[in-house]
């Protein structure tokens, strides 16, 4: 099955074509870690972790890289103000986005290199640079440390420059807090591959004096080292293209003969009220504000109803609809279990044509161009009819089963619905309990006195007043299932399947 991917480079949908049939090197870039990650954050691993699932599924050997970006302006910064050293903070980061990402069952990726590590691949990658002419040396500021030196990637001897962005080297102004105004530079667009060091600064030697890689420089030794000069895939936030991947683009194929990423992938942004999430702007949630509220299923689900190309507008209006989705589906892969839990053994016969021709909506959607919008809503009319064949099950087993089996396969492929159902189920219901009807609060109490008073009511017989009641609390957004073991109330949460 062919694999068509948007790649920004191009600007258009092309069918990928490994470099090496049957193997795809892919590298995204990762965080800098100075504090927990947002939203934002977690987008564009959920994405690039159904890219690498799917890319795995169809077969392909993948190696997939993401960095770890531990030394920066910010880092540094940030270790400064808590007094301590910048391994210590990004130790604690690196392993508290290790924690997010499991959380939001993102796969671990083959290689999670640190910028600290490859200080040796970098100067190399520097010198190769500077050799070929691409690059210059001016002595470091006032404020650096005596001896210094910066290296500067001079994009005038790179003619293509732009052609990823379409931004020319004269637009580079208010690209990035990180494009610096310095008068040491040949013009304005070159930029930093290896920045002077100065005092209450982290520093390794090298051929230029004390200092430590710029930015952009570590991903395209990272890149190189652990995928080669040139490979298939790199991917990041679309925030990414410019400057920070246009000027990979550059040194790397400076440095290696014009080799270098093949395909790049670009997720869209994280909104909020239509402006991107960002540190800087200081209108983010964390992935841990959010787990706070949510189940980690809800999230990702949430991540991957909008194309990885568009934005995505987050609100607690569109997270509860994403719960609401996800609870459906679980309650109903509970029912589906403890059905099939009950049985001696299911005859299964041939896969229904309905869920064939899901399965091929499933795949066509995630092939092209991993639209998972459409892969989700190829869900939808098995989830509808194992519903119906739950509310009926005699002679239904077979065909629950093989329902159960798809959304399975599907949630492998999309990280979902793959958690012990009935437990996520109810810790859905229990987290949106908690914050509705808080523990020792009165809204709690008048619940559960009518309840209670209800349960009275049924035991006397009188079914205009338990009617009644059920009625009251429906209004007050509760909702009673009678059952043979007593009455279990909950919040209400329509289905939205």
């Amino acid at each position: 099955m062919q694999l068509r991917v948007y790649n920004t480079l191009s600007k258009q949908k092309e069918v990928l074509q490994p470099l090496v049939p049957g193997k795809i090197g892919l590298y995204v870039c990762g965080v800098t870690v100075y504090d927990y990650s947002h939203v934002g954050h977690a987008r564009c691993y959920v994405v690039f972790d159904v890219v690498q699932r799917v890319l795995r599924s169809l077969g392909h050997d993948v190696k997939y890289v993401r960095n770890f970006t531990d030394v920066d302006d910010k880092i540094i910064r940030r270790a400064n103000e808590n007094g301590e050293s910048t391994e210590t903070l990004t130790d604690r980061f690196i392993a508290a986005f290790g924690e997010d990402m499991a959380r939001l069952d993102c796969q671990k990726p083959d290689v999670e290199p640190r910028v600290t590590t490859h200080i040796p691949e970098i100067i190399a990658m520097i010198e190769t640079i500077i050799g070929r002419g691409h690059a210059y040396v001016v002595a470091g500021d006032e404020g650096a440390l005596p001896g210094s030196s910066d290296v500067y990637f001079e994009v005038a001897t790179f003619p293509s420059y732009g052609a990823l962005s379409g931004r020319g080297r004269d637009e580079s102004e208010g690209a990035s807090d990180r494009v610096q105004h310095d008068p040491r530079k040949r013009a304005p667009a070159d930029f930093a591959l290896w920045k002077a060091a100065k005092p209450s600064e982290p520093w390794w030697s090298s051929p230029w004096g004390p200092g430590r890689p710029g930015w952009h420089i570590e991903c395209s030794a990272m890149s190189c080292k652990h995928l080669g000069p040139t490979f298939d895939l790199h991917g990041g936030g679309k925030d990414l293209v410019f400057p920070h991947h246009e000027n990979e683009i550059a040194q790397s194929r400076a440095a290696n003969d014009g080799g270098f990423a093949r395909t790049w992938l670009h997720n869209g942004f994280v909104t909020l009220d239509s402006e991107k999430m960002s540190k800087s702007l200081g209108n983010f949630f964390t992935i841990r504000d959010v787990l706070a509220r949510f189940h980690p299923q809800v999230l990702r689900y949430f991540l991957l109803t909008a194309h990885y190309l568009n934005p995505l507008n987050f609100s607690d209006k569109v997270l509860e609809d994403a719960n609401r989705r996800v609870l459906a589906i679980y309650e109903k892969l509970a029912a589906a279990d403890a059905l099939l839990a009950r049985q001696d053994g299911v005859a299964l016969g041939e896969v229904p044509a309905a869920l064939v021709q899901a399965k091929a909506e499933l795949l066509d959607a995630l092939t092209d161009d991993f639209n998972t919008p459409r892969a989700l809503a190829a869900l939808s009319e098995p989830m509808r009819l194992l519903g119906a064949a739950l509310d009926k099950p005699k002679g239904q087993q077979a065909f629950i089963a093989h329902a159960r089996a798809f959304v399975a396969q599907a949630g492998e492929l999309l990280g979902l619905f793959h958690h012990p159902a009935a437990q996520t189920a109810e810790h859905i219901l229990a987290t949106v309990r908690d914050q509705l009807f808080p523990a020792g609060s009165e809204k709690l109490a008048w619940v559960e006195r009518l309840v209670q008073e209800r349960e009275w009511a049924r035991a006397a017989k009188d079914w205009t007043l338990a009617d009644a009641l059920r009625a009251e609390l429906a209004k007050g957004g509760v909702e009673l299932r009678d059952g043979r073991d007593g009455t279990v109330w909950r919040p209400q949460m329509v289905e939205s399947e």
